[in-house]
């Protein structure tokens, strides 16, 4: 079982209400917001969009995840570097990370067990 292309980006941010405004005036809509600092927006049928504020002195980061259908019926290559395998997340999916050949973390969605 392959990937299925992008599931979603998670962007780090020093200011939720700018990057906020920034994606809303390039076409994405709020979906979810949490109320404090962070949430999912959509543009069309692309990936989610996940924002997260964080503090001035850490250096914001961004992650890219890719889509897994079902988590247990997911094997990797023997090509790909698996950092850590499925787990259960805080926000209701499974993930796993992986890294490339250069070093980037790459991270696989799937949906929680039913």
């Amino acid at each position: 079982m392959a990937t299925e292309g992008f599931e979603a980006v998670f962007l780090e941010t020093h200011n939720w209400g700018k990057a906020a405004k920034f994606f809303q005036a390039l076409g994405f809509e709020l979906e979810i917001t949490t109320g404090d600092g962070s949430g999912v927006f959509r543009n069309g049928e692309g990936p989610f969009l996940v924002v997260s504020e964080i503090p001035e002195d850490r250096e914001p980061k961004m992650q890219l995840a890719l889509k897994v259908a079902d988590a247990d019926a997911f094997r990797p290559d023997p090509a790909v570097d698996v950092v850590t395998p499925f787990e259960d997340t805080h926000y209701g999916t499974r993930e796993m990370i992986v890294r490339d050949p250069d070093g980037r973390l790459w991270s696989l969605q799937a949906p929680a067990k039913s």
